[in-house]
């Protein structure tokens, strides 16, 4: 299966916790699983640090590329045509980064693994 984790899962999944579904935990974990995690996660994880909305353990620069490597969870870069493709979406959802995640999953046939139930609304596979 090929995953991309939004924002709050693959924090679940890096702090172990209870949050992460059961489903979501095993897909992430199945060694046949591709798992990715989006720039624009990244993005909103920097926003959310800066404002004081999210608290990390250590520095995020040394935080994130640190959780991706242990993990083997691989980049997804934002690229124009995901940048593009976001104007073609609905207005089911007003957060831009969960916006842009649709997108990506959309564009690049990945299975979304999110908690949020708007985004169950688009037209893309997820997972909870």
């Amino acid at each position: 299966m090929r995953l991309l984790l939004d924002t709050h899962a693959f924090l679940w999944w890096v702090d172990d916790s209870d949050k992460l579904s059961t489903p979501a935990r095993a897909a992430i974990a199945d060694a046949d699983s591709e798992v990715f995690f989006s720039t624009a996660s990244a993005w909103e994880m920097a926003v959310k640090v800066n404002i004081g909305k999210l608290e990390l353990a250590q520095d995020l620069k040394r935080f994130l590329p640190d959780q991706l490597q242990r993990n083997a969870i691989q980049v997804l870069p934002v690229g124009l045509p995901h940048a593009m493709h976001v104007r073609d979406l609905p207005l089911h959802h007003r957060d831009p980064f969960d916006r842009m995640l649709v997108s990506q999953a959309q564009l690049e046939s990945l299975t979304l693994v999110t908690a949020d139930p708007f985004i169950a609304k688009y037209k893309v596979p997820t997972l909870w």
